[in-house]
């Protein structure tokens, strides 16, 4: 399931804060980035027709039916395909390249590909 920048937005105010109406998620919407109604109410159309959200009553109540982590997956998936020919290592080289990592950062990832072995 690709979900474009607005629906990830939509689907952020989910996953941060659970189950919620449409106009509990319109009114976050409004104060985080200035859209109206409408236009939330537009996009969450968008991620129910995708099968992203479920929509039940009373009061149009949203309900994520996915989770932020395989949406994350998918999308590394879809960068490392595209942009590192499907080479991981290309990927997490180019972060290390172009980032200033915090020892804490650097020592998670050590950690994590001492896990991995």
């Amino acid at each position: 399931m690709k979900l474009f920048d607005s629906e990830l937005k939509v689907m952020g105010v989910l996953w941060r804060e659970g189950d919620q109406t449409a106009k509990h998620i319109s009114d976050i919407l409004k104060t985080e980035i200035g859209w109206n109604m409408n236009t939330t109410y537009t996009v969450i159309k968008k991620c129910i027709a995708k099968g992203a959200i479920a929509r039940s009553e009373p009061n149009f109540l949203c309900h994520a039916l996915v989770s932020r982590e395989a949406v994350q997956a998918a999308e590394t998936e879809e960068l490392i395909g595209k942009l590192f020919d499907g080479a991981p290592d290309q990927l997490f080289a180019s972060l290390l390249g172009s980032q200033r990592l915090t020892r804490e950062q650097i020592e998670r990832l050590r950690r994590m590909i001492q896990e991995l072995e």
